[in-house]
């Protein structure tokens, strides 16, 4: 397949390294220096782009894809707030597109794990508070990280006595939701805890905690390189599609 790369930083030089492995073509490469040649004409014969840039460009670049009918892997976190009107114009438009907040296969197992885990608390563990923890590298530039809204989300939706989540993130300035302590933190709202740290890829826990006991659902991404895999593998997959696709698909 002939791909576009949509965001030339770290990721995005992963993600070319791994589709030239794969015997694939990189028929376009899309940064902050040449963004205006994100196009039509530019794009022309392309099969499929990746999307790995900033919450601030990520919903224009992807539509932008989604007009010049060019079927788009995103996996930029931080705006999603806006992801259902891409979703309804993908369709619309009868174009493809692929999201998640992480392409790695064990954070998509931990997903299934944790949607389970909280169905159980919820007949079973009244007892047990729960709150969600992740840590990422000094660069990332969101807060909380997209894979701790979607455990948190996971978990609103399996429990009953929780409604929303909050974001405890000392010194982060651009962390959303945020407040000051996790006492703050009303009843009903998950707690997700964010930290940055060196160069850290991403650790992402869930625990559940009583007066007696103590379960963590934990995973580590040991390098970049088992995310920008995950992205290329969904590119192959959506390929030849049209419609709107998550992991849930792909691992099917």
């Amino acid at each position: 397949m002939k791909a576009a790369i949509v965001g030339y930083g770290k990721m995005g030089r992963e993600i070319e390294k791994i589709l030239l492995e794969r015997g694939h073509e990189v028929g376009l490469v899309i940064d902050a220096d040449n963004a205006s040649q994100l196009d039509a004409a530019h794009l022309k014969g392309i099969d499929v782009a990746l999307e790995f840039t900033t919450p601030a460009t990520a919903y224009c670049n992807i539509r932008t894809l989604i007009e010049c009918g060019v079927p788009v892997v995103s996996g930029t976190t931080g705006w999603t707030d806006r992801l259902k009107e891409l979703e309804t114009l993908c369709r619309e438009r009868g174009s493809a597109m692929f999201y998640a907040s992480n392409y790695c296969l064990g954070v998509n197992l931990m997903f299934r794990m944790n949607r389970q885990l909280a169905a159980l608390m919820a007949r079973v563990g009244r007892d047990y508070g729960v709150t969600v923890s992740e840590v990422h590298h000094t660069q990332k530039k969101d807060a909380p990280s997209g894979t701790a809204i979607t455990l948190a989300e996971q978990i609103i939706g399996e429990l009953p006595a929780k409604s929303g989540w909050v974001n405890y993130a000392p010194g982060i300035d651009h962390a959303t939701h945020r407040i000051s302590s996790p006492e703050e933190a009303a009843e009903g709202e998950v707690v997700i805890t964010s930290s940055r740290e060196g160069a850290v890829p991403g650790i992402h826990t869930v625990v559940y905690e009583s007066e007696d006991d103590r379960l963590e659902l934990r995973h580590s991404i040991k390098n970049r390189r088992t995310l920008a895999m995950g992205a290329v593998v969904a590119a192959e997959f959506l390929v030849g599609k049209t419609g709107v696709y998550t992991m849930d698909d792909l691992l099917k």
